[in-house]
């Protein structure tokens, strides 16, 4: 019997109805043939709730209980759901993170997957009963419970389907697909049929919340056919898959934006060739993510590197360069907030010359000042005002004929 994986978020699973309707879409397809493992997230805002608790208790709580308080939100889920094939007439067992055998590296609050230990699914499969796994989460080799981030439940359900060796991996989300943006802001975006496993990689990358970047690099890594439909009907979704066979001749086939963007400027004395390993070399030691990093070397003025981070790291940031001010050399920083970061993506800029140049041209046009640069084969991405988003965002979107 094949075996499909099916992962519901947490407005999917939001009340006890719909968690009713998500036992009986997974009896459904076990009627076809199939061995079905459910993945589900906390139920609605859950997290949220118990990330306010946190606050309440700690201004700076303990990455480690973190974990143990935001785990809690998944069991919650995992239980009715069992309950609910239960009343509905079919045998379900509710595991874990760490009863399913995923086990983590040791990075509270952002972990990720190194193995997983099947074993147990698979005897509860082999019995035809539904297999319910609570998504996000994980153990690390010493026994403590970790959280894989934001929207990590995705990487479960994918992690699961590749040791699994799954037919098939189906994420069930509030929206009916991958879109060419995000219609809540862009005006025009539509639903894709197919995007390629890079693409959907840097659209996640680069502020997509439709599905997690680390799930799209599990499904490339492993080739899991991968498909983003809604819950709510059964209309087919967007499969992201290594090639496209639609839509071919689409330059860019998507925009992607992210609010909440700083910019940080470290200022040198004069030109040293380890200042960029001591400064980034620093920042990695203490688990903060750079993206975007332009230097600047000239004869007339002082030495600079610029690079961008999320707002929510600033602090964390300002606090890491202070402490080691020596250590790294520099003479002062400077700190820019209210930003916002622009892409567009598309597999077909490698063989397109003078993307990059319509594109800044296109917002010259509009008045939007580009204050960082950063590109690769299949996407740029600028730095912008954060007023100046939507703006930018849904002008690309025209320009590139994604309407």
């Amino acid at each position: 019997m094949e075996t499909v994986v099916m992962k519901f978020g947490g407005t999917s699973v939001a009340t006890p109805e719909n968690i009713i309707g998500v036992a009986k879409r997974a009896i459904m397809e076990k009627e076809q043939g199939k061995r079905v493992v459910i993945v589900v997230s906390a139920m609605g805002k859950t997290t949220d709730t118990l990330l306010g608790l946190a606050a309440e208790i700690s201004v700076e709580p303990p990455k480690r209980e973190m974990d143990m308080l935001l785990a809690t939100g998944e069991q919650v889920t995992i239980s009715l759901l069992a309950m609910a094939f239960k009343q509905l007439g079919h045998e379900a067992v509710s595991f874990t993170g760490w009863q399913a055998g995923i086990e983590t590296e040791s990075v509270p609050r952002n972990a990720r997957i190194e193995q997983i230990h099947t074993e147990r699914l698979e005897a509860v499969l082999e019995n035809g009963f539904f297999a319910v796994v609570a998504g996000f989460q994980g153990v690390d080799s010493i026994g403590n419970i970790t959280t894989l981030g934001r929207g990590g439940s995705d990487t479960t359900a994918v992690a699961l389907a590749a040791a699994l060796k799954a037919e098939k991996c189906d994420i069930f989300t509030d929206v009916d697909g991958v879109y060419t943006s995000d219609p809540r802001y862009v005006s025009g975006a539509r639903k894709l049929e197919q995007i390629s496993y890079d693409e959907m990689l840097e659209l996640a990358n680069l502020g997509a919340g439709v599905l997690h970047p680390r799930a799209v690099e599990f499904a490339k890594n492993n080739n899991v056919p991968l498909t983003v439909r809604a819950s709510y009907s059964d209309e087919p979704g967007t499969i992201i898959q290594e090639v496209v066979t639609v839509e071919k001749n689409l330059i860019v086939r998507g925009v992607a934006f992210e609010p909440g963007i700083a910019r940080v400027t470290v200022t040198y004395n004069k030109p040293f060739n380890g200042s960029l390993a001591n400064i980034f070399m620093t920042l990695a030691e203490n688990l903060i993510d750079v993206d975007i990093i332009v230097q600047s070397i000239s004869d007339e003025f002082q030495p600079s590197v610029s690079f961008s981070i999320k707002e929510d790291s600033l602090e964390e940031v300002r606090r890491v360069l202070d402490v080691n001010k020596e250590t790294i050399g520099f003479q002062s920083t400077e700190f820019e907030v209210g930003l916002a970061k622009v892409s567009i993506v598309g597999s077909g800029m490698v063989s397109n010359p003078g993307v990059a140049a319509r594109m800044f041209d296109i917002l010259r046009q509009s008045e939007i000042p580009v204050k960082m640069v950063s590109t690769s084969e299949i996407k740029i991405s600028v730095v912008v005002p954060g007023v100046d988003m939507e703006k930018s965002a849904n002008t690309l979107h025209a320009a590139y004929g994604l309407e």
